[in-house]
């Protein structure tokens, strides 16, 4: 059974403004995860409830409305992936429930679905639930209560701390490390250039702009420009024509899809050349590059770590036809070459390896167990040379990616497969 809920938040009180209402919900949320942790380390542990013979229920909370419902296809992805997975028998004679609620990106409902998704629903555990903010508002809690949160859709750090946080768990590699490589990329190829950067103002947009500040080191007067903007924002006109007076000649562009686009076709409208490095998310040719103009987006250099379906490269490759294939049969409302679909897809697989690896032991211990013990895991779209490692001390399952470059019609590899790790502590 998979259920996707759309819920909205409750509407907003008469007489408070916008940012009284989320500093006041802000608030709300650190004391509510704080009162969690405080009750629960005066409670004896919780006990696991005890395992349904017949199915796994998995939890998830995902923008399917609201200002980033551009990335809801990575949930309705790995919806129909355990649809999938379901019709093929389920996992260890067990079938899969997956029930993912709207969060419409407001941390407090994100709160609010993750404890009615535990405490009413029932879940096993939490898995691939997005964005910096709605995780980090029910990683206490969770933690506290001593269930799996599993594969956050967040490249932030924060996710990757086994010693403080035992029952968290990121995926794919850190927004931070993805900076320092952009800047040990700079420093190789385009030394003693200006650069710009436009980041959105969010966690993930300060921790690639703090990587690429960190990395470049006493070379950081190298930044001579840098501007955010929100999620919000109808246009960046303003901040382009900002960054292109700097006299910059490398742009570097964090956000979203529909933000990159905008931000290259302008500078390609204004007469700007600059070198574009662009953040892994918003690299999908369908979403991003072919509405910047592909002739705009020549010469764009990004990380990557999956197989981009728009790509042609990948048109014989079996993994990518595995990938049409249960687009086809599985998810037929979907766009095929939605990056974030693969994303989806990939991470539901990792997950699928997990529990395959319990057997029959669905204690939540026994799935942190299994999750901390992945062994070369490689999902069909990810890209060569990647693949899935932890550990007990290693909550990072994806540390590599690859620089590439758009040549206009494909992505070209630049060097050999990286190890973030290496990153992760700034070393270069």
């Amino acid at each position: 059974m998979i259920s996707i809920i759309h819920r909205s938040p409750r509407r907003n009180q008469q007489g408070f403004t916008k940012e009284m209402q989320m500093k006041a919900r802000s608030i709300l949320t650190a004391l509510v995860a704080l009162a969690f942790v405080l009750g629960n380390a005066l409670a004896s542990p919780r006990l696991d409830p005890e395992p349904d013979p017949t199915e796994i229920r998995i939890g998830n909370v995902m923008p399917y409305t609201g200002s980033l419902a551009a990335f809801s296809s990575i949930g309705r992805a790995e919806a129909a992936y355990f649809t999938m997975v379901n019709e093929h028998g389920g996992i260890n004679g067990r079938k899969v429930r997956f029930i993912s609620y709207d969060d419409t990106s407001d941390r407090g409902t994100a709160l609010d679905r993750t404890r009615r998704l535990v405490e009413e629903d029932q879940v096993l555990l939490m898995f691939g639930s997005f964005g910096t903010p709605a995780n980090l508002a029910v990683r206490s809690y969770l933690n506290a209560l001593r269930i799996p949160q599993l594969f956050v859709a967040s490249g932030d750090q924060e996710f990757s701390r086994p010693d403080t946080f035992p029952w968290t768990m990121g995926w794919q590699p850190s927004s931070r490390a993805e900076g320092r490589l952009f800047a040990n990329y700079i420093e190789a190829y385009f030394p003693g250039r200006k650069i710009a950067v436009l980041w959105e103002n969010a966690q993930f947009g300060r921790d690639l702009y703090a990587g690429l500040v960190e990395s470049l080191s006493e070379n950081a007067q190298m930044i001579i420009s840098e501007t955010t903007f929100d999620a919000s924002d109808e246009t960046l006109d303003s901040q382009i024509h900002v960054l292109r007076a700097s006299g910059a000649t490398v742009l570097v562009i964090e956000g979203a899809p529909a933000t990159a686009a905008f931000a290259i076709r302008k500078a390609a409208d204004v007469g700007w050349a600059p070198t574009i490095l662009l953040d892994n998310a918003p690299t999908s040719i369908a979403s991003a590059l072919r509405p910047a103009g592909l002739q705009n987006a020549i010469g764009v250099v990004s990380t990557a770590f999956l197989k981009d379906a728009g790509d042609p490269k990948w048109q014989d490759d079996p993994g990518m036809k595995e990938w049409l294939s249960f687009m086809t049969r599985f998810y037929p409302d979907g766009e095929k070459d939605d990056k974030n679909a693969v994303f989806g897809y990939a991470a539901a697989a990792t997950l699928t390896q997990v529990l395959k690896q319990c057997g029959d032991d669905l204690s939540r211990e026994n799935v942190m167990r299994q999750a901390t013990s992945l062994r070369d895991f490689r999902s069909s779209v990810m890209l060569p040379g990647i693949s899935i490692n932890t550990s007990s001390t290693d909550a990072r399952p994806i540390k590599q990616t690859q620089l590439v470059e758009f040549d206009g019609r494909t992505w070209l590899s630049i060097g050999e497969v990286l190890n973030t790790a290496f990153n992760e502590s700034g070393h270069r």
